[in-house]
């Protein structure tokens, strides 16, 4: 089945697939069609409690290797604030000046594309195959992926696998590790009286002032923890919600933070340290807590096994440059995959990260091009016969 690289992109951004609300049935059936009609055994599957988030697996082959090709369908939606800026249609999958655009176009179509296209081109030669090729094409990665990849994981869906490949945006480069996160939420209480008379009060912002800062000194020393390829860990307060009105002193105030973990790091341990961090702050006579913790942890891998070093191989051959490792600074489904691996796993695709979840959206042709020969020359080098 032919399947030009560039239309199949420009088909895939051309169904939206925005998460929330993660409504994936149209792509996802737009994915099982394309791979079924080209020879390949295929799955849509989606978690019972959101049948709207169904995710593509599809299977060309039989035996081993086993080698997975992950990226997932879902996008981040159109904030109202970026519709204004664009300045093509996010949805028409527009070429100018050797870039594609639209919403999903980097995040995370291109990578699909390549993996699509490789294993379409593959089919012919099935017969020759020695191994299996997996394409894993998963909703919800956008919110957690926990409806996605790692229910797919932990309920059986998903073969064993001896090398991974989990599309992003890593420049074409081979990215072995990322940082995880623990989201929290700090609350400060006072009392409300009155602003003609704030000191007969406990105002709880004041009070979270200090807590602000104590968390932004908290980040400035995490700067001396350091991972290789992944950076150092940090502390961002992203949000922050108290008060109704000027003429009365505040009762009650929020913060919702964001502390990036670097591989390594123990969830437990960060939680304790964001505690002792507020617990040490003195807002007397207003109370400070933290808590509602959400992890999402950090992923790291080698590349040491024979699979592993010929990707790097076919990434260098391609480029004609270092192939990496490198590190990979947002997050990724990666993380759900690690207990379906008997190998090793990278995170691999074209663009960066930058310019995902933004306007105007894009990912260079060539780039992509790119992508797609690394794909096809490793799918070649390990599972066809010579």
């Amino acid at each position: 089945m032919a399947v030009d690289l560039i239309e199949l992109l420009q088909a895939l951004v051309r169904i939206p697939s925005p998460n929330p609300p993660g409504d994936t049935r149209a792509i996802a059936a737009f994915i099982a069609d394309t791979m079924q009609r080209a020879g390949c055994s295929v799955r849509t599957l989606a978690p019972p409690n959101k049948p709207e988030a169904p995710s593509v697996i599809a299977t060309l082959g039989q035996g081993e290797p086993v080698i997975m090709l992950h990226a997932h369908i879902d996008t981040v939606p159109i904030a109202e604030s970026e519709a204004a800026h664009w300045h093509v249609d996010p949805y028409a999958a527009v070429i100018e000046n050797g870039r594609l655009y639209g919403k999903g176009s980097v995040d995370d179509k291109a990578p699909l594309a390549a993996m699509m296209t490789a294993i379409l081109q593959t089919v012919p030669r099935a017969a020759a195959m020695k191994g299996t090729l997996v394409l894993v094409a998963a909703a919800e990665e956008e919110t957690g992926g926990r409806l996605g990849t790692l229910w797919l994981a932990e309920n059986g869906h998903l073969p064993t696998a001896d090398f991974i490949i989990v599309g992003e945006q890593t420049a074409n480069r081979v990215a072995t590790a990322h940082k995880g996160v623990v989201r929290a939420t700090v609350r400060s209480t006072g009392r409300s009286v009155h602003a003609t008379n704030p000191d007969r009060g406990v105002n709880a912002i004041t009070a979270m002032a200090k807590a602000v800062l104590a968390l932004e000194q908290y980040h400035r020393t995490l700067a001396q923890r350091s991972h290789p390829i992944a950076g150092s860990p940090t502390c961002n307060v992203g949000v922050i919600q108290g008060g109704s009105t000027a003429n009365a002193v505040p009762d009650s105030c929020t913060v919702q933070l964001d502390r990036r973990m670097i591989p390594g790091e123990n969830p437990a341990d960060v939680q304790r340290e964001l505690t002792q961090v507020i617990a040490a702050v003195d807002a007397s006579p207003a109370q400070l807590t933290v808590g509602q913790f959400q992890v999402s942890n950090w992923f790291s891998s080698t590349v040491e096994t024979p699979l592993a070093r010929q990707f790097l191989n076919c990434v260098q051959q391609v480029l004609n440059d270092h192939p990496g490792p490198v590190g990979y600074l947002p997050g990724s489904d990666a993380k759900h995959l690690t207990g379906v691996t008997r190998g090793e796993m990278v995170i691999f695709g074209p663009g960066s990260y930058e310019v995902a979840h933004a306007y105007d959206e894009y990912v260079e042709v060539n780039a992509l091009q790119q992508t797609h020969a690394i794909l096809v020359d490793f799918i070649e080098q390990t599972l066809l016969a010579r």
